[in-house]
Order: C-alpha cells, then structure tokens, then sequence
C-alpha cells in the first residue's frame, strides 16, 4: 500500500481522490494540503464523502506543511492536483517533494475523465479571466435556441460544508442564498440562472453527473481556472487569451487543454495588441493545426454609462482573473476610460481585513478591487472596504448584480460582457451536431 498526499486548493484534488483513490486498497491518502483558499485548512474532507476506506475521513492541512508530512508520514507519493500555475511553479513544488524523499505525480485525463450517458461539450481555457464564462453562456444559449435541454456542470468551488455541498443544483437565486453561495460562486451561476439555464456544482462530480443526466440532453462542462474536464467531451472548446499572448505554453494545466483543444476561441481582439493576436495564432498553427478557430471580442457595456464622464471612480474586477489569473485589469478598467472616468481611485489605502492581505499577496494590483468573498467574513470586508472609500462612484465589473450580495453607501454601475463572434466559423456552424 503506497501512502499518498494530494495537493490542490478544495476543486480537482477532491475530484482526483473521489475517482482515482477513494475505494482503491492499492493507497493511503494520508492527507489533503491546501493553498489559494482561505480557511480550508484544518479540516477534514468528510467520512460520508471519503468512502468505506475512511471512516474518520482524511485530515486537510496548510500546503505550507509539505515536506514535514511527507517526513513524518513516510508519504511515497504526492499528487499535484490545482491549477492556473506557471509550469515552473509546478517543477518547484516537484523538487520539493523530491527532496523530501516522494515521487511527484499528475493524474492525467486518461485516469480522472467520468464518461457521460449524455453529449458532453467542454468549454476550458488557458487561464483564468481569458473569456470562458461569456463563451459558456454562448455556447448554452445557442443549444437551447435549438430547443436542446442544456445542464450546465461547473468546475468546483465548494468553501462550504462539503458534505451538504455534495451535490448542488442551482435554477434560482433562491438556491443561490439557500445553500450560501459565496461571491466567487454567484459570479459563476447567476449569469446561467439569468438565461433560464440550470447549473449543477459541488463535490462529488460522478453523484452529480448521475442527477444531471436526468434532465439534459446535452452536459455543457463550464471550466475554472485552467483546468480541463471532469468529463470525456465530445467537443472540447478552449478559451485563448492574446492579452497573455503566449501564456497557451507556459501554464499549467492550460497548456494541456490547448493542445486538446478541438475549437479555440481566440477571444478579446477588439482589444489586444495585433503583434500578441499573431503570437496566439502561430502558436495554434504550431501545436494543434487541425483545430478550428473562432475569432472573438468580448465588448463591454454600461447602461447609464455616460455618468461614468468626469468622476472619480472605483472599479472593481472580477477576483480570480486577477489573483491567480494575473491580470492588472478587466472590463472595468476598460469601461473608466471609454465612458472617460476622470480619475481611477487606488483603493489599497482602505482596504480592511483580509482585503488588505490579498493587496499584500497580489502587489501587481494598485488601481482595481478584486471581488474577493469566498465567505460571509470576506464579504463583509470587501463592503467595508468600499465604503471607507471616497469616490463618486463604483464601476462593477463582476458577473454578478453586486448589490444583491453587499450593501454599500455610494452608487454602483455595473459592466456587461458578452461574446461577440467575428465572421466564419462561429459555435452555431460548429455545434450544429449536437
């Protein structure tokens, strides 16, 4: 029996152990370690998920632990299993392991990929914040144009109880507050629940792909991070980025959807620099030239954005895209200087709590608020934090209506984005199969 840490961040790690680990008597999973998530250490991944081989379910500990754990546990094996991380990073994290005695180890789609009854249509990326929500909503929206009863199943991001969040199904707001959504959450389901379109999440991706297949006729796989498929796809669509022209090659686990890819949504060149829209595409033609290529923008919009001219204004961004994804700006950013904001207020000087940590963390933000609330804590943070702030007004670029979460005592704009096809092919001609 060969003793086994995972490594992840509450999302592919417990997916890897429930379809890989959890009843096989080949292995001991001695513990989860956990980053990028606050609070998820110093718990346990429950009994009632972790199988018969666990009654007292499997400790979760700081990442920060590795090598002490492998020492003490006489651990053989530690698996990698989050994503979104430059490929070096994860050579570092494998010499660590290395030099504390234990091989480092990737499960690959081969071992990880449950097989549906149904059509499965993958929408991934090569990071996070490239477009993939817009191209997911697309992708929807066209299937049940054609009158194909579409399920939605979300890459996980279960904060929560994680036996309660076992299974999670989402058709209106009030199941978002019924089963106590975080920001990052809402961000994810609500522009799904706004086109009528039911979203499944949670932890256990086999329990959850049985009950979704009992009301779809196609399984739209919507990805996080960079992370590819739970599921074997029959069409798998990858999201490209040129703002980070040539980050296809230099992130893990995006480089593996973007040599998968069948369809590449080259999104954002309204925006992007013609040179870095080039690198991307040589890039296609290099690795994958068989694939077809959807040109994109992602256009923004303000209703009332003409009270956006000559204020002093707060943007606030999307979290992800800009912690773990890297990003300076988003949408908000972009729509202070088209409806011509007079000032971009820095809101690191009042930030509170662990708002003011994740400034300390990220220090290439200076002039956006990430959207941070993976709890009721964080969240009230985040509204102090824009409250303490003297500004006009707030430009939310956040999928979500921000002030069904939050409460705050200056007026809030909100920024739309969809996807805005260019030309021949476009998902209609390319799902027109399914």
């Amino acid at each position: 029996m060969r003793k086994v840490i995972i490594m992840g961040a509450a999302g592919r790690d417990f997916h890897n152990f429930n379809v890989y680990f959890r009843d096989n008597p080949d292995y001991r999973v001695v513990a989860f370690t956990a980053t990028q998530i606050p609070d998820i250490e110093g718990r346990k991944y429950p009994a009632a998920l972790a199988g018969k081989l666990y009654p007292r379910g499997i400790p979760i500990y700081s990442e920060s632990e590795l090598t002490d754990l492998i020492k003490e546990h006489k651990v053989d094996e530690v698996h990698f299993a989050y994503s979104d991380v430059p490929h070096e990073y994860v050579m570092h994290k494998a010499s660590e392991v290395m030099a504390a005695g234990a091989s480092f180890v990737l499960l690959g789609p081969a071992d990880t990929m449950i097989k549906s009854r149904k059509p499965v249509i993958s929408v991934c990326a090569i990071r996070t914040g490239s477009g993939k929500s817009q191209t997911t909503r697309k992708v929807a929206l066209t299937l049940k144009a054609k009158g194909r009863r579409v399920v939605v199943i979300r890459h996980p991001m279960p904060y929560g109880d994680l036996e309660k969040q076992k299974v999670q199904r989402f058709a209106t707001y009030e199941d978002l507050d019924r089963h106590e959504c975080t920001i990052e959450e809402r961000e994810e389901y609500e522009p799904h629940i706004d086109n009528g379109i039911i979203v499944y999440a949670g932890v256990d991706y086999g329990a959850i792909l049985k009950q979704a297949e009992k009301e779809a006729d196609v399984i739209l796989w919507d990805g996080g991070n960079n992370d590819f498929s739970f599921y074997k796809s029959d069409l798998e669509i990858v999201v490209v980025d040129p703002h980070r022209a040539g980050h296809e090659l230099g992130y893990h686990p995006g480089e593996t959807n973007f040599r998968r890819a069948d369809v590449y949504v080259v999104n954002k060149m309204d925006t992007a620099e013609p040179e870095k829209v080039k690198l991307v595409m040589d890039n296609i033609k290099k690795i994958n030239p068989k694939a077809k290529v959807i040109k994109a923008n992602s256009p923004i919009f303000v209703e009332d954005g003409s009270q956006i001219k000559g204020k002093r204004v707060l943007v606030i961004e999307d979290g992800p895209t800009l912690t773990h994804g890297g990003m300076r700006y988003g949408a908000g950013i972009v729509a202070a200087q088209k409806y011509e904001a007079a000032e971009i207020i820095d809101p690191r000087p009042y930030a509170v709590g662990s708002i003011k940590k994740t400034f300390e963390k990220y220090s290439h933000l200076d002039k956006v608020l990430p959207a941070m609330g993976y709890g009721e804590k964080q969240t009230k943070e985040l509204a102090a934090t824009i409250n303490k702030i003297d500004c006009d007004l707030v430009i939310s670029a956040t999928p979500i209506d921000l002030n069904r979460v939050i409460k705050v005592n200056k007026p809030m704009l909100r920024v739309r984005y969809e996807l805005e096809e260019i030309g021949q092919p476009n998902l209609k001609s390319i799902l027109k199969e399914f």
